[in-house]
């Protein structure tokens, strides 16, 4: 979808309000875009001047914008041409909902909609805003009717069709050793305990050593439960990452431990490490936390 040659990359964020627009301008943001709400309208190809005067492009750039202002319907046509006149490719993005579902979310959260004091009740004010951005919505590069949309199905859209495509934003991953004896480290997401395999600790020549050393590695590798265990890890590994990727996550911190994270976990830790460069697809760091 995106062209190398722009300057960057804008998603406009509009449609009625309760249709979920902060959510998705939220997914776009967590996935590497520079999120903005509520920008006016008629801000849009100031705030790009500026930023191109004093810092350059925006690389990706999501904007939120609703029927709250009044210059948006009548005016968008202009400033979303001089944004493309920048250099930057433009996508809007409309979401909306059917009337039973908005009112249903309004009277759950019990906020008040933004055309009520105008309308006069609440399915008056829904009706109007339709109306109103209706010509925003014919066009839309991609309209989303959020009726029956839960949350995941929403990322998983707006990710597929906004960041994946772009070839932009990967899962980051971080493969880390550590020790039981000092705690669990509060970042990982998946955990995994060697303290089953044998300990180079009590062999004298290993004690010294640790687990990125060729002998303590080949020490820890040797053991045929070793070899299991870690085929199994790395086809679960296989198996997981493309899912946590689909779902949008944007980390992932795989750990490792043993008694005092010097040994077996440290060279498990750089087995996994070592065989997931081999075909993984985005950052991938190694980080030993225990060693002394």
């Amino acid at each position: 979808m995106n062209d190398p040659t722009k300057a960057g990359l804008i998603i406009i964020v509009t449609g009625l309000s309760g249709s979920g627009k902060s959510s998705a301008l939220k997914i776009l943001e967590d996935n590497g875009f520079l999120a903005i709400d509520n920008l006016p309208v008629l801000l849009l190809p100031k705030l790009l001047a500026i930023r191109k005067e004093s810092r350059g492009d925006f690389i990706r750039l999501a904007v939120g914008m609703d029927g709250r202002d009044p210059d948006l319907v009548a005016e968008h046509g202009k400033a979303f041409e001089e944004a493309r006149e920048m250099g930057y490719e433009l996508n809007l993005l409309f979401l909306e909902a059917d009337d039973e579902v908005l009112v249903k979310r309004f009277s759950e959260t019990r906020r008040s909609h933004p055309l009520s004091a105008a309308a006069g009740s609440l399915s008056s004010a829904i009706a109007m805003e339709r109306l109103e951005l209706d010509p925003l919505k014919s066009e839309a590069d991609l309209v989303l009717d959020t009726s029956a949309l839960k949350a995941p199905k929403l990322r998983d859209v707006v990710v597929r069709r906004f960041v994946n495509a772009e070839g932009h934003r990967h899962l980051s991953v971080e493969v880390l050793s550590f020790g039981f004896k000092n705690g669990l480290p509060p970042e990982a997401d998946l955990m995994f305990d060697v303290r089953f395999l044998p300990n180079p600790f009590y062999i004298d020549k290993l004690r010294t050593l640790d687990g990125r050393d060729a002998d303590v590695r080949d020490y820890v590798l040797s053991f045929p439960e070793t070899q299991e265990f870690l085929e199994k890890l790395l086809d679960i590994l296989q198996f997981l990452l493309p899912l946590y990727q689909r779902e949008g996550k944007s980390y992932l911190t795989i750990a490792v431990g043993c008694t005092g994270g010097q040994h077996r976990s440290v060279a498990l830790a750089v087995y996994i490490w070592e065989n997931l460069s081999s075909h993984f697809q985005g950052p991938l760091v190694l980080r030993h936390r225990d060693i002394s």
